[in-house]
């Protein structure tokens, strides 16, 4: 479970978030604060994982809330860092920049709804899974939890082409049970199967699929290509 901390200083608003959590597989309402020092004290008993953060405190700002919890995981290496979610009506840029300086990892400004906030809080917990489950980053793992990399920039070997890439990741994508590089060719339509399996073992290569080996007469056995790279 992750557990949540609601800090908003409107007690109504406090309230609605807190259902919004409470309603999602995974999630619990660790604590609820109204101010910036309750924030802190809260945090220290509680131990959350995500804190739901509003900028416009009563006693402090919550983008310094932010700072003092970070500053208290520095001075306590055992303590388990928290995560920051803010949610907020401040519209401000220089507020949005600070807020992401400091650490948060998104920054939700009011009103919304609550699908808004739902997927939000599905990101953060793909996010944490994903983290939980590396002892090793690749540069993939790197690009999905810090976001895409713009469309075009893919890094691809020379001779391939980012729309053919595409194509073959979405052919490979809508057959979850695996596809052989002749079965990817016809299901794409426009690749030759040497093509298809260029771009396939590239997809091997940098982690993006996985390769089986189905035996059967005569011959080598067929390699098969399944996706495997997870979105956050």
């Amino acid at each position: 479970m992750t557990k949540v901390l609601v800090v908003d200083d409107d007690f109504m608003v406090a309230k609605l978030h807190s259902r919004y959590v409470s309603a999602m597989d995974g999630f619990v309402v660790a604590g609820v604060a109204h101010s910036g020092a309750q924030a802190l004290r809260a945090a220290e008993e509680s131990r959350p994982d995500l804190v739901l953060l509003d900028v416009y405190l009563p006693d402090m700002d919550g983008i310094d809330v932010l700072r003092e919890l970070r500053a208290a995981e520095e001075r306590d290496p055992s303590r388990t860092p928290v995560d920051a979610l803010f949610i907020t009506a401040a519209r401000d840029a220089e507020i949005v920049r600070a807020a992401l300086r400091a650490g948060a990892l998104h920054y939700l400004i009011k009103p919304f709804n609550k699908a808004a906030l739902h997927e939000q809080l599905t990101h953060v917990a793909a996010l944490r899974a994903r983290l939980d489950d590396l002892d090793e980053a690749r540069q993939e793992d790197v690009d999905q939890i810090f976001g895409a990399r713009p469309p075009g920039s893919r890094e691809l070997p020379k001779g391939l082409a980012a729309h053919t890439a595409d194509l073959v990741e979405r052919t490979l994508r809508a057959h979850p049970q695996g596809l052989s590089a002749a079965e990817c060719a016809q299901e794409a339509g426009s690749l030759s199967r040497v093509s298809a399996r260029r771009y396939l073992e590239f997809f091997a290569e940098t982690g993006r699929a996985r390769v089986s080996l189905r035996y059967g007469g005569t011959g080598r056995p067929e390699r098969r290509y399944r996706w495997v790279s997870r979105s956050l």
